[in-house]
């Protein structure tokens, strides 16, 4: 437990210093504007009214007239730093349950911190509109803390709208809040690596607040700087609204990648993490990825939580315990990610020229998109992509948890006794993978006589290709142009250069959480480098596609979302791809080979 506390707060202090955090840097700091009464001026002067900070009014001066003024400890930044991470450590464990449970659309949110955002920006502007928020406070019994009840509330809208960049500590505290599988250590992990952020905020913060005690400029200005901060706090609510801090975040260098790969990818780190979900698979964290050598990684968890079966007699299900005496290859895949089908021709191969030396190779398709938990979508799917063997569909994603997976494909090999003895995660290795095959199938019965190798060939993946993006108003990477409106139709216009492994739109697009919707006159350009560009597409229309300016051909786009090809050449190459899509067709993923 303390070596996953550790974890969590180093990877909480790495995130708290990532460009992702920068929207909230500036309302962080004035967060801690001035709290201290000032002093009386020299010669029995009046003293100066209080200077009031951007989270809620200094406090008043003493009662007594006669008695000297004193100074309050200003709690602002402690306030709205407390209120940032207490919002976002709940929402992120609780968010999606909550909002399961109640009926509300997920990005709900999102929409109640910009709206507190732009309340409290209003409330340093109109200090009626403070006063308001300052109320449900009120009947607290220290009257400081009262006064600090805005910073508290601009602390909670700050938390349901920071974003921090996704590392391995994140993604799984993510996860298991998604899935509702909150336990201790999960809880522990939320907590330090909230902590962690904590820490550098509430530094800038407690800076913020002297430089505004230690500046005149703050003391006698105090009214106009409040001002200027609530129209900052309204200006940064509507940049965040249109992803237009995004832009910014996309052009500074990721300065923190190397730490974070140091700290919550190492091999410590990745044992705890993997872990958190249920023990009775623990033995699996003793094995290593795409190892040349078979190794005892554990008991061969179940394949639990299937919603059907596919290419099994009657769709009757598989028990991997009655599968001993065979050795089993089990595949986690999902029909529209173009990494898994690069992989299913190896698997394919294998199935069929083992299958009868005592081979069974499972498929456990465990879904990326909402469509891809369609049962015809996958049984079509899977026909088009050449899958005879049985396939189970994962659509709660237990098996996936079972065996501790996080990736698309991911294989593991499990022997005679069920016993796991190799996992190879993502692509390549196919020659090594086979052998370790053909090696347990030779343990299992030592007088067999195998055939000769599948001879499969490892695709040549393309040196420094354009990543896996996703067309996701959450999810998009390297958008450029036009900022993304939310679920709603608007109009875009691609900008006079659109760099590598960019892409931007044209027209009418509909931008949503799943996948972008064509409207009228809609392109989409991308300039990539690949030998292989692959959409997956839905809906109905046709979509041509230009290749440097060039028509190469017309898709026609038809029924449930699956994959299209769009390039397919000889040698890898950049170029600048152009499709102009029908309205109503709907895109949801890229991927290049």
């Amino acid at each position: 437990m303390l070596v996953l506390i550790l974890i969590g707060l180093l990877g909480g202090l790495i995130t708290a210093v990532s460009p992702c955090i920068l929207p909230v840097l500036p309302v962080v700091f004035l967060a801690g504007g001035p709290g201290t009464d000032a002093a009386p001026r020299p010669g029995g002067a009046k003293a100066e009214a209080p200077a009031e900070g951007v989270a809620g009014a200094a406090s008043t001066l003493v009662a007594d007239p006669d008695a000297a003024p004193r100074r309050t400890r200003n709690r602002r930044p402690y306030a709205v730093v407390a209120g940032l991470v207490l919002s976002f450590s709940f929402f992120t464990l609780l968010g999606v349950t909550l909002l399961s449970a109640l009926g509300l659309p997920q990005d709900i949110l999102r929409y109640i911190g910009l709206a507190l955002l732009v309340l409290i920006g209003f409330g340093l502007i109109f200090p009626p509109i403070e006063r308001l928020l300052e109320k449900p406070f009120a009947r607290l019994p220290q009257r400081q803390v009262n006064k600090d009840g805005s910073a508290f509330v601009l602390g909670l809208g700050l938390g349901l709208l920071y974003v921090p960049c996704a590392g391995p500590v994140l993604a799984a505290i993510t996860v298991a809040g998604a899935r509702g599988r909150i336990s201790v250590e999960i809880v522990a992990l939320t907590l330090s690596f909230a902590v962690g952020t904590a820490i550098p905020l509430l530094a800038f913060a407690l800076a913020g607040r002297r430089v505004a005690e230690r500046v005149a400029a703050f003391r006698t200005r105090a009214r106009k700087l409040r001002i200027g901060a609530g129209v900052l706090m309204v200006l940064l609510a509507f940049a965040l609204a249109f992803n237009i801090t995004d832009a910014i975040q996309r052009a500074l260098p990721d300065y923190t990648s190397a730490a974070q790969k140091k700290i919550e990818d190492s091999d410590t780190a990745r044992q705890q993490l993997s872990g958190l979900y249920d023990n009775s698979n623990k033995e699996l964290s003793r094995c290593e990825d795409g190892v040349d050598q078979l190794r005892s990684c554990g008991r061969a968890p179940a394949i639990d939580g299937i919603a059907k079966w596919l290419n099994t007699p009657g769709g009757a299900p598989i028990d991997l315990a009655a599968q001993r005496g065979k050795v089993v290859l089990i595949d986690f895949w999902t029909y529209s990610c173009i990494n898994c089908q690069r992989s299913l021709p190896h698997i394919e191969a294998w199935n069929a020229a083992y299958k009868a030396y005592g081979l069974e190779v499972i498929g456990v398709h465990s879904p990326e998109f909402p469509f891809e938990k369609d049962a015809g979508n996958v049984a079509s799917q899977a026909k088009k992509l050449g899958v005879t063997y049985p396939v189970a569909l994962d659509n709660k994603l237990t098996t996936w948890d079972n065996y501790r997976n996080r990736f698309w494909p991911a294989k593991y090999l499990i022997d005679s006794n069920g016993t796991v003895r190799y996992f190879k995660f993502g692509e390549g290795q196919y020659d090594q993978t086979e052998n370790l095959i053909r090696t347990l199938l030779q343990q299992a019965n030592p007088k067999i006589q195998l055939p000769p190798k599948t001879g499969q060939k490892a695709d040549v993946l393309t040196a420094d290709r354009t990543p896996e993006t996703y067309l996701s108003n959450l999810r998009i990477q390297g958008y450029v142009g036009t900022a993304l409106v939310d679920d709603k139709p608007a109009t875009y216009h691609f900008p006079s250069v659109i760099p590598l492994n960019s892409l931007s739109l044209d027209g009418t697009w509909t931008a949503g959480y799943d996948h972008f919707t064509a409207g009228d006159n809609a392109r989409l350009a991308f300039t990539y480098r690949a030998k292989n560009v692959n959409l997956v597409l839905g809906g109905d229309g046709p979509v041509t596609v230009l290749v440097n300016g060039k028509v190469t051909k017309t898709i026609q786009v038809h029924g449930t979302p699956s994959l299209y090809a769009l390039v397919n050449d000889d040698k890898p190459a950049q170029a600048k791809l152009e499709l102009r899509v029908a309205p109503g067709v709907e895109g949801y993923a890229f991927t290049f080979g």
